[in-house]
This record gives structure tokens, C-alpha cells and sequence, in this order.
């Protein structure tokens, strides 16, 4: 299903003049993959981040270390930071973030399949909390990329 996300969002992009970038941490370059593997699309995508930890959250796409302290990485909160980091950074027009807990694992406050999102745009950043629920890691991790893709979509059709 991503390959059909991706050459979407690259044809609507295309038609717009809107670049996207991405900040992923759970799913670990998924989108950026989903998105790069269609031909063409260096016109509409220059760069995403994997920010796997939080110091690579906090160095590349300028996440505040006390966000991370008083909500954890698993948070909107963080999200938030993460998309508008990630397109101030890219200088991008719609920016999507990923982080969660893709499994195994989890704890009685943050599950296994908890992921928070977030778009950012110029006309300013949401964010959400999907609970996919302990489908195992790899699905967690392909349903996140399926979302942020939607995510994507939905905002180049808005613009």
C-alpha cells in the first residue's frame, strides 16, 4: 500500500511545488524509504531525519531536552518538535514526525503500538496519538509508516 501512498503524495506535490521532509524515530526511515523508492521524487523530498535517541532529537532537529524530561520521547509533545524541527530544518512545506513504541514492550503507561504524530505546515503543526495496539514490531512499525504517509497526503491536498 505505500508505494501507491508515495507516488500520490509525489504527484500532488508535484502539482503543488510543495516539498516534504519527515522525522522518524520508530519506524527508522520507513517513510523517507516509502517515499524515495519512487522515481522522481528528489523533486519534492531533499532530506529526512532518523532520530532514533533522544540526543539525536535534540541535535538535529532541535527537540528541548526538558519536553523530553517532563513528557519521555513517546509523547505529542515531542512529536510537535520533531515536525517543526524537521521543516524548519529542511526548509520543507509539510514535514510529518514518528515516535512511538513499535515494540516489544512497553509499560502500563506507554504500551507496546502507542505512536504520536505530528504535522507541521506553515499554517501550524497538530499532532495525535494512535494506539495500534502490540501487533508486533513490524506491523507497529508499518501501519505508523502507512499513517504518516495519509498524513502527508491529506496536508498536500490542503495546500
Amino acid at each position: 500500500m505505500t508505494e501507491g501512498q508515495a507516488q500520490t503524495i509525489l504527484a500532488t506535490a508535484r502539482a503543488k511545488g510543495l516539498t516534504v521532509t519527515c522525522a522518524e524515530s520508530c519506524t527508522g526511515g520507513l517513510v523517507a524509504a516509502a517515499l524515495t523508492d519512487i522515481a522522481g521524487s528528489s523533486e519534492i523530498f531533499e532530506r529526512g531525519f532518523v532520530t532514533y535517541s533522544n540526543l539525536a532529537k535534540t541535535e538535529m532537529l532541535g527537540v528541548d531536552p526538558a519536553t523530553l524530561d517532563a513528557h519521555g520521547a513517546v509523547s505529542e509533545q515531542v512529536a510537535r518538535q520533531m515536525a517543526e524541527g524537521a521543516r524548519a530544518a529542511a526548509r520543507a512545506d509539510v514535514a510529518v514526525s514518528i515516535t512511538g513504541i513499535a515494540g516489544p514492550g512497553g509499560s502500563e503507561f506507554k504500551p507496546e503500538g502507542r505512536v504520536c504524530f505530528g504535522l507541521s505546515t506553515a499554517r501550524g503543526t497538530e499532532t495525535e496519538t494512535v494506539e495500534f495496539g502490540a501487533l508486533g514490531r513490524a506491523n507497529v512499525r508499518q501501519k505508523s509508516t502507512e499513517h504518516a504517509l495519509n498524513l502527508l497526503l491529506n496536508a498536500a491536498n490542503e495546500l
